[in-house]
């Protein structure tokens, strides 16, 4: 374990003393921040609404930076319609009520019900009764908010996957190819030399990924944009990090015995193909789970090792997901990481020390 533990700190040293990874920290962090303060300086909303025996409520002269558009319909079912079609924001009936697609914007709600406040409040001068959001489709509180957290959380799983399973590989074929492992072989052994590896570039991982969760939620606090996210956060935010390093373990071990079979850089993309894919389309899944979290896909794939590595977060942060469902998930993912964990090592093993042609890996499993 002492030998895990030295090679795991010196991958830690190497990677963060690196002026590339300082700058590409800071780098992350700042477009991190950017793209939380962005709605909030890009500004200038617009709207289109609708009235069925109403007038309209000069909104323009309480946003002037807002634009409005006004429909008219001749009854309540064409607003309707016209609302869960997506054609118009909400829609003012009677001068009493609004009529939504689930939950209305919240600036757009404060507006309206100031505004009208004020224009009652001239015309009665006592006693204005607020006027009554109805949603006349199914119940979508924080479903927006959801949605934006979950693809941008596929997005930020991928690329940190994607990159620190490649290093990985080019860290074991470096090392092979010049002959290093020869000597770091005769201090440690092959399985304390792999975990290591793995392990302190998962540190340098979760480096990144701490980052970008920091960053993010401090900067939607600043801006506002928090005051919109579903309750719970701070689990969601667990949970992520759980999922990376299960995801991450399972991908990077797989990676290194296949970095392992060749002794040169050129070769590591080739060997690397049948892994890539499957990130890549782990990534596809989870990206369209993103705009059906509850359908029979999202369920199903949730529960299948790798994907369940990158979809399960994705559902929990697009849906409420059952604990038990998150438990059993888990569960089979912990017990995949441990099988590749076991083939990963005896490839490993078996081959990083055989320099020259490329191995194959059914030759390598077979030889004892």
């Amino acid at each position: 374990m002492n030998g895990l533990m030295l090679i795991a700190r010196r991958e830690i040293v190497t990677q963060v003393r690196t002026k590339g990874f300082v700058i590409g920290l800071l780098v992350t962090g700042l477009l991190v921040a950017a793209v939380s303060f962005l709605p909030t300086i890009m500004g200038g909303d617009s709207y289109t609404l609708g009235t069925v025996n109403s007038q309209q409520l000069p909104l323009q002269q309480a946003a002037p930076d807002t634009e409005f558009e006004w429909r008219t319909f001749p009854d309540e079912e064409a607003a309707k319609q016209a609302v869960l079609d997506g054609d118009v924001d909400a829609v003012l009936v009677d001068d009493a009520r609004v009529l939504t697609d689930g939950e209305i914007d919240s600036e757009l709600g404060v507006l309206m019900q100031s505004v009208n406040r004020e224009v009652r409040l001239g015309a009665a001068g006592v006693n204005i009764p607020p006027l009554q959001v109805q949603s006349v489709g199914a119940d979508a509180q924080y479903e927006g908010a959801r949605t934006g957290i979950a693809v941008v959380l596929v997005l930020v799983l991928f690329m940190l996957l994607m990159g620190q399973v490649t290093m990985v590989a080019m860290g074991v074929v470096e090392e092979k190819g010049s002959r290093i492992v020869e000597i770091l072989l005769s201090a440690v052994r092959p399985w304390q030399l792999l975990g290591g590896k793995i392990a302190g570039l998962g540190v340098v991982g979760l480096i990144n990924m701490v980052t970008i969760l920091a960053v993010g939620l401090l900067a939607t606090s600043a801006s506002g944009l928090s005051a919109d996210f579903p309750p719970g956060i701070a689990g969601l935010v667990a949970g992520v990090l759980v999922w990376f390093v299960l995801g991450y373990v399972f991908f990077a071990t797989l990676s290194a015995a296949l970095a392992s079979l060749v002794s040169r850089q050129e070769e590591v993309n080739t060997v690397l193909t049948p892994l890539t894919m499957t990130v890549m389309l782990t990534y596809f899944v989870s990206f369209y789970i993103t705009t059906d979290p509850t359908g029979t896909l999202a369920t199903v794939m949730s529960f299948v090792p790798p994907f369940s590595s990158m979809v399960m977060p994705v559902r929990m942060a697009a849906t409420e997901v059952p604990l038990w469902q998150v438990g059993v998930s888990m569960a089979a993912m912990l017990l995949a990481v441990a099988a590749v964990l076991a083939i990963g090592a005896k490839v490993y093993a078996r081959a990083v020390l055989r320099t020259g042609a490329r191995l194959k890996l059914t030759d390598v499993l077979r030889a004892k």
